[in-house]
């Protein structure tokens, strides 16, 4: 397989030869963008606010291109010269190497500043969700759930930081990252996209990420500008399946789904991308209370928007709220958006067009869009350097630097869920037989958006990098596929094999997929891989359950079958390695979770749930009784808390001080999540049980105490009220902090 790998690039370089443009043609860095704006025809505006397919311009049929892929120059030409196309993406099932990527970059910017009128030049947008996408050689990361999963914000910005490297060293200036969607439904083929279902956590995370996309010059040659998604509300579709529609009151929209982009348009964060389908009702796309009432006037946003694929086309075939698509494009625009993802022809083009000569839309409407994207293309640099540098200027890219910090960063998010008895950490010695659909492929630790939309080609994976069977000791290790269990033969096979070993290590989890693809109508683990549990345990040898999975599946059936489980998420193209550091004990596991396993299909919960969900009052049940909660995980050693220290009983202005000592009472060297919890006991509006009100991730060595320090003002207690807005309400509040407890007053 490699081999192939090698000889796509090698026939892709010959047919299109490469090269590099260093000179620097029409800088303009001092560009003067309402001067600019003025010499532009309706044509040239409109042009602008479009965004194609790459295939769009290449040779073939969109999404059958001819092999190699290679821009024709006439289609190019029609799109840049003829219709002043001012953006391009690429979402096509192919991953280039660098000097490919180069080629069609420079290619593309030669055409835009030497051909067209105006010289503008194009920005190119990627989704480059874990580590640059669609490109060979690149360094992958964990999933973004997996990220939220090491609570570790410093190393989840150093892993924005060199995703946007690396993006940019293929030419390419703009990221469709990060998903700053609250994570609450496990059902949601995107949930691995999110960085969880805590607010405060998916705050902090997306701050972190975008702060290492954007770093403090857009212009540089090593950052990107981010893209917010989706605004709003995307995450929570009623039937849990993708783009179907979603019910959020105002109390809850502003509570819990507005705060991770308030807080990324506060850090400056340069563009959204609309959410794709309906909010209560109203298709967002065309909502105007939501894309210029909401996001520019009420939050301040003043980047660019960009609708998500086809979303336009989808008020008129999908939505059925637009009669015509010259409609959907009138509704579109007159909401607020600013750049259309056609993705495949020139309707957009002409339609809005056409409604701007009839006097429908203003020309003015235009020129608020127009400007916005202009002042992009200057923040990024684009009108000083269009081109890209040669891959000399990139010499981290792919380096054993970066693969190291994409190791650490899955060795801190995969999770220990089970150890009963201190079945691991294992001896290296010991012999193992690695089983499962998840042992032995790169896909299933990779997950979609994986140098592919779905990731599922295996063409694309980097041999070089181990899948979980690879990463441990080939000497002791036996594997067995378990994709035809159904043959006698494997099932003895694989019996006498569990045998012969002290441990089992079984891989299990879902192929992976996203959006629509991803669409689930249960949630329960397959029964074939839920058999292959109860026939290797019945060997009455250890068994170890491995869990390789985009979102949870439900595991209560097997979970007593399992000596140890551990949480692997999808950690990326380094998550054997680091799974195997784990499993041998070269590294104690920190991880904790960033949502609510459930235990039962019918009891989605969240941890911060309201007590009538705690209690069924009548029956005196519990109905809140997951398989393991939001934030836990275990640790190869053990964590002590004491000494919880509130700096005053009560809290009237300024801030309180909380303090709790953490004690690593165990022989091994740990990181602790310390995570910080408020629970307001009587409410206007009726609280919820706990709410995470801050956290810090601390490593301590054995017998070492660790002094973890919270500050808190009257703002971090409120919520939003009655009246839609954010209040704080005078009464008692409960501090927990690990196991220690304490309470204080607030007056107002």
């Amino acid at each position: 397989m490699k081999q192939l790998q090698n000889n796509v690039v090698r026939k892709i370089k010959n047919s299109i030869g490469i090269f590099f443009i260093t000179t620097t043609l029409h800088a303009q860095s001092n560009v003067d963008i309402d001067a600019l704006l003025s010499k532009m025809t309706i044509e040239e505006k409109v042009g602008q606010m479009t965004q194609l397919n790459l295939d769009v311009v290449c040779e073939g049929g969109i999404y059958n291109l001819v092999e190699p892929h290679h821009i024709e120059p006439a289609k190019l030409h029609k799109a840049l010269v003829d219709y002043h196309v001012g953006s391009i993406l690429n979402c096509g099932g192919h991953a280039y190497g660098l000097d490919q990527w180069h080629t069609i970059i420079n290619t593309i910017q030669q055409v835009a500043t030497t051909e067209t009128r105006l010289k503008i030049p194009v920005i190119y947008g990627i989704d480059a969700i874990h580590g640059a996408n669609y490109t060979l050689g690149s360094t992958l990361f964990p999933q973004p759930l997996a990220q939220a999963a090491s609570w570790n914000t410093d190393m989840v910005k150093r892993g924005g930081e060199i995703t946007a490297y690396e993006v940019r060293a293929t030419g390419i200036p703009w990221n469709f990252s990060p998903v700053l969607d609250l994570g609450r439904d496990p059902r949601w083929s995107r949930l691995f996209e999110t960085y969880g279902e805590d607010v405060l956590l998916a705050t902090e995370m997306g701050l972190a990420t975008i702060e290492g996309y954007q770093g403090n010059n857009l212009a540089d040659a090593y950052h990107v500008a981010a893209c917010m998604k989706h605004f709003l509300g995307y995450s929570m579709p009623r039937t849990g399946k993708d783009r179907t529609p979603v019910y959020i009151d105002e109390i809850q929209l502003r509570e819990y789904f507005l705060p991770t982009f308030q807080a990324a348009i506060n850090a400056g964060a340069a563009t959204v991308m609309v959410n794709s389908g309906e909010l209560n009702g109203i298709p967002v796309h065309a909502d105007k209370k939501i894309l210029t009432d909401l996001l520019r006037s009420e939050l301040g946003f003043k980047g660019v928007a960009v609708t998500d694929w086809e979303d336009i086309m989808k008020l008129n075939n999908i939505h059925m709220v637009a009669p015509t698509l010259k409609d959907a494009v009138y509704m579109a625009i007159d909401a607020g958006i600013d750049m259309c993802m056609v993705p495949n022809d020139y309707d957009f083009t002409i339609l809005l067009t056409e409604l701007v000569k009839e006097g429908k839309i203003s020309e003015a409407r235009l020129d608020v869009s127009v400007k916005r994207i202009l002042e992009l293309k200057k923040q990024l640099g684009l009108f000083e350097q269009p081109f890209t540098p040669a891959n000399t200027d990139y010499k981290k890219f792919g380096s054993t630097e970066f693969a190291r910090a994409a190791q650490n960063m899955a060795e801190e998010s995969i999770t220990l869920l089970k150890n009963n008895n201190q079945v691991l950490p294992i001896q290296q010695s010991a012999k193992i037989l690695v089983t499962g659909p998840a042992a032995n492929s790169m896909t299933y630790l990779n997950g979609a958006w994986t140098r592919t939309w779905q990731g599922s080609d295996t063409i694309w994976n980097d041999q070089s990098k181990y899948t979980i069977r690879e990463a441990f000791n080939p000497a002791t290790t036996t594997f067995i596929a378990s994709d035809n269990m159904s043959d006698t033969d494997v099932r003895e096979k694989m019996f006498a094999a569990a045998k012969a070993s002290d441990v089992i290590i079984i891989c299990l989890g879902e192929k992976p997929s996203t959006e629509k693809v991803g669409d689930i109508d249960a949630l329960t683990m397959p029964d074939n891989q839920q058999q292959l549990v109860g026939l290797l345990k019945s060997t009455g040898k250890p068994v170890v359950l491995v869990l390789v999975e985009n979102r949870p599946l439900i595991v209560n059936d097997i979970e007593p079958l399992c000596d140890a489980i551990v949480l692997a998420y999808e950690p990326g193209d380094y998550g054997g390695l680091a799974l195997a550091n784990i499993i041998y004990g070269k590294v104690n596991p920190s991880g904790k979770l960033p949502f609510t396993y459930p235990r039962h299909e019918a009891s989605l919960l969240w941890y911060d749930h309201k007590h009538t969900e705690t209690l069924d009052q009548t029956f005196g049940r519990k109905a809140f009784n997951p398989q393991w909660e939001f934030g836990y995980g275990l640790s190869y050693t053990t964590f002590q808390y004491s000494n919880l220290k509130i700096s005053n009983d009560t809290l009237s202005t300024g801030n309180l001080q909380i303090s709790v000592d953490v004690t690593n009472t165990g022989t091994t060297t740990g990181k602790e999540v310390v995570q910080f919890y408020i629970a307001d006991r009587y409410a206007s509006i009726t609280p919820s049980v706990k709410r995470l009100r801050g956290f810090e991730k601390v490593e301590i060595k054995p017998g070492a105490t660790h002094i973890v320090t919270f500050t808190i003002s009257a703002k971090d207690l409120a919520f939003v009220g009655r009246d839609e807005k954010w209040i704080s309400e005078a009464g008692w509040f409960d501090i927990m902090l690990g196991s220690e407890k304490s309470s204080f007053y607030l007056s107002k």
